[in-house]
């Protein structure tokens, strides 16, 4: 269903940016200003390959490679969801035209459970895929954050509140705050079945991953 609470639009610890010509300094400020206005889409999150206690949220730089996530079933308790801005590495082969930032909407969920869990990134003639929670036992997760560019399910909430500033939002605790002046949601729980999604980062305070399955396919998820 990874910004991260952590996230806005300029962080303060970031690298300073490298002096470049007109052109990319616009698109830079161009896609800034957006983050102010990126509506909430009822997106929920994913997952990650990698299992991290005690993470804080998407702090990283991203490889700049989007990866597909499926599940069933999503069922979360605490969520909050807001838009943000990834960066990669300085230099990253996969910045192309965009200035190395990606526009994405990060959501956050206190406590998550996914059925029928799929990931897949697409490594050019061949996909990693990793699966889990297909039998009784599904996949969980606490204080999960994604950061996504595209969604799709049937979604269904619980006292949702649309419209806040992303500063005050406290249903997700701490870490489903994002930047003051930043539109968002948050709401008790979240529902969506046939959850399809494109995420570019993803953190969790604990992860688990019964049954887990990786290797290499043809096809993705």
């Amino acid at each position: 269903m990874t910004s991260s609470a952590e996230h806005t639009p300029e962080r303060p610890d970031a690298a300073p940016a490298v002096s470049a010509g007109p052109a990319r300094r616009g698109r830079v400020r161009a896609r800034r200003a957006a983050v102010m206005a990126v509506p909430a889409t009822l997106a929920a999150a994913g997952l990650a390959v990698l299992t991290a206690e005690g993470a804080l949220g998407v702090q990283f730089a991203i490889s700049g490679m989007p990866f597909t996530v499926t599940a069933t079933e999503l069922n979360g308790t605490g969520f909050a969801q807001f838009g943000g801005l990834d960066e990669m590495a300085e230099g990253s082969p996969n910045a192309g035209d965009t200035g190395g930032q990606v526009l994405v909407v990060t959501s956050v969920i206190k406590n998550a459970t996914l059925s029928k869990l799929c990931q897949s990134v697409d490594l050019g003639g061949t996909n990693l895929v990793i699966r889990a929670g297909e039998g009784a036992q599904k996949v969980s997760a606490s204080d999960l954050t994604t950061d996504s560019t595209e969604l799709t399910g049937d979604a269904a909430f619980n006292n949702i509140e649309i419209g806040n500033d992303a500063s005050t939002l406290n249903k997700a605790g701490p870490k489903g705050r994002g930047p003051k002046g930043v539109f968002s949601q948050q709401s008790d729980t979240v529902h969506i079945a046939n959850l399809r999604q494109t995420n570019y980062a993803t953190t969790a305070g604990v992860f688990k991953l019964p049954g887990l399955k990786l290797g290499f396919s043809g096809s993705g998820c």
